[in-house]
């Protein structure tokens, strides 16, 4: 079956039109510079496209309310406010998620309830399979037995998937619903930075606290405090290896520091063979030392890939994390250092000396090293200017940002007025020049469309559908920020049908309500009448796009002969794509 934009020859017009004029989007890189001959942001709050620019960027979509709101009280008062989210009443949006089980729960409450019972009905289903013996037809050898898997159906097993589909539920409503914009858009982009895959082993216990004790609080703190607790945070520490990685010439009993507070272990269940796997086939990997912590600690959160570290000072970083552990993590347990296993020795760290017997002191003395080198300032700066500014950041404002970090020793709020009040950002060139991520695409869709969500699993999945899942992103360098990742013809044809399926009230859950929308009080019988939809039209080209779209956009928005087919349109269409 064809694609629904396929089946309706305006919106196959404006998909065609979208994939044309974004496919220019991945070569923005050959435009010139941004210009720098812009007024100061403060004098701007009166230019409407500007203030519609910047909400584009500190928001997750500019809603008619908030323009007002800059308009009112100058951008300098709104960004202000908005990096004191603490000022915020955020009660509506808290109402929305007083239903949800599991967002204030600890990671040891998490894995006691939700994922440690159905581990054991897991095992005990295991443990009957292996005791009934293997049935065959007479003169055939008895089958290979396949291990049983859990119903989907099972309670125990939907209890487990909850904690995953709330987190992704409350990132949703969050970017949807709270005045706390900023901050969400920097938690959005923080944990992309430090960004922890909820598909490894038991990270899926530890990433609802990950998200709300170790990214959320920090963001418009010091970068020092955020590096320090990404790298003692259960979640990083599992994910990257490091919580196994151990001083091959250890244990050192004599060098432990502090009482380790160890949990007695249960008594071992006995396995039958037959569903005993050695360590390597569970995925478990070796204890000695990893490196892998080590090198992403400089290459993604810090120095950058041209950092100027060579595998020395991986090797010697990794000796200095030893010891950097969790208690029972699949118990979601906490952080602990071990001394037992921690490396005694002298190491050399990008020249630096760190004397023998630091112990826990030789991560936190390396994390100082490298939160004040130059190459991560520069590489902080050039990736939030990449974020908010340009796919290819003009490397004067990079320079001055990173200037702005090292002196004020990476106090992010700072570092966040450098770009938001500097000529480069406010340059015409800049607007409209970066191409939405799937999530930015579907949060700013609802929250454009004034989208009434009861439930946000739907566009949870249509995040996912649109290539981005939550949560779910393997590698360590996150998703990637640049319009080159995202501007192909499928992932657009997503787009368009994700915009169809929400004006045609299709997406579970979720509530448009197109009359007031498009600023009109009659039922669906106005989108026969001409007068209605050059009203309609006229709304929507003032709520979408400030009153600003191109000759084909407007072409292709007259041959709407319905409001859903005209909402739609005005979505799929590349002004609305971009931010």
């Amino acid at each position: 079956m064809l694609p629904l934009p396929l089946r309706r020859p305006a919106l196959y017009v404006a998909c065609l039109v979208t994939i044309l004029t974004l496919a220019g989007c991945a070569s923005a890189s050959k435009k010139k510079p941004a210009t720098t001959d812009r007024a100061p942001a403060v004098h701007l709050s009166g230019d409407r496209a500007a203030v519609v620019h910047f909400l584009s960027r500190v928001t997750f979509g500019a809603r008619e309310i908030d323009v007002q709101a800059v308009q009112r009280e100058g951008v300098a008062a709104f960004l202000d406010r908005q990096m004191h989210p603490e000022r915020f009443d955020d009660a509506a949006l808290d109402a929305r998620l007083a239903a949800f089980e599991t967002l204030n729960l600890g990671s040891r409450q998490i894995a006691e309830q939700y994922f440690l019972p159905a581990q054991e009905a897991r095992r005990k289903l295991q443990l009957a399979q292996a005791a009934q013996p293997a049935q065959a037809a007479p003169g055939r050898p008895a089958p290979d037995r396949q291990p049983q898997m859990m119903p989907a159906a099972d309670p125990l097993f939907r209890k487990e998937r909850l904690v995953l589909q709330e987190l992704s539920n409350q990132k949703v409503l969050r970017a949807v619903y709270s005045e706390r914009q900023l901050q969400e858009v920097l938690v959005d982009f923080w944990f992309n930075h430090f960004n922890v895959f909820a598909g490894k082993g038991v990270d899926r216990i530890l990433l609802t606290a990950y998200e709300r004790d170790t990214i959320r609080p920090r963001v418009f703190g010091k970068f020092r405090d955020l590096l320090g607790a990404t790298a003692e945070s259960p979640a990083m520490l599992f994910f990257l290896d490091n919580w196994l990685s151990v001083d091959p010439n250890g244990p050192h009993v004599a060098a432990a520091v502090g009482p380790l507070r160890l949990r007695p272990r249960p008594a071992a269940r006995p396995r039958p063979a037959a569903v005993r796997a050695p360590a390597a086939a569970q995925g478990r990997p070796a204890r000695g030392l990893n490196e892998n912590y080590a090198r992403e600690l400089m290459e993604l959160h810090t120095l950058g890939a041209d950092g100027g570290y060579t595998q020395k000072d991986v090797v010697e970083v990794a000796r200095c994390f030893t010891g950097w552990t969790i208690a029972q993590p699949r118990d979601g347990g906490e952080f602990r250092f071990d001394g037992r296993w921690h490396d005694p020795g002298s190491k050399v760290v990008l020249g630096h000396v760190i004397k023998p017997g630091g112990g826990k002191d030789d991560g936190d003395r390396v994390l100082d090293i490298l939160a004040r080198d130059p190459h991560t300032a520069r590489f902080i700066a050039a990736k939030l200017v990449r974020r908010f500014v340009s796919d290819d950041p003009p490397p004067a404002l990079v320079d001055r940002v990173a200037e702005r970090f090292r002196e004020t020793d990476g106090d992010l709020r700072e570092v966040y007025r450098a770009i938001f009040l500097s000529p480069e950002f406010w340059a015409v060139e800049t607007h409209g020049s970066k191409l939405k991520t799937p999530f930015e695409f579907v949060i700013s869709t609802l929250r454009s469309t004034r989208a009434q969500l009861e439930d946000a699993t739907a566009a949870v999945q249509a995040v996912r559908t649109l290539g981005m899942p939550l949560y779910l992103c393997q590698p360590p360098t996150g998703y990637p920020d640049r319009a080159d990742a995202w501007a192909t013809a499928g992932a657009l044809l997503g787009r368009m049908n994700f915009a169809l399926a929400l004006v045609d009230n299709r997406l579970p859950g979720v509530r448009v309500d197109l009359p007031v929308l498009a600023g009109s009080a009659g039922g669906d019988a106005i989108g026969r009448q001409a007068g209605d939809m050059v009203a309609a039209r006229a709304q929507l080209l003032h709520v979408f796009f400030n009153d600003s779209a191109s000759v084909t956009t407007l072409a292709v928005m007259n041959k709407a002969s319905s409001i859903p087919l005209l909402v739609a349109l005005a979505l799929g269409a590349p002004e609305f794509q971009k931010k």
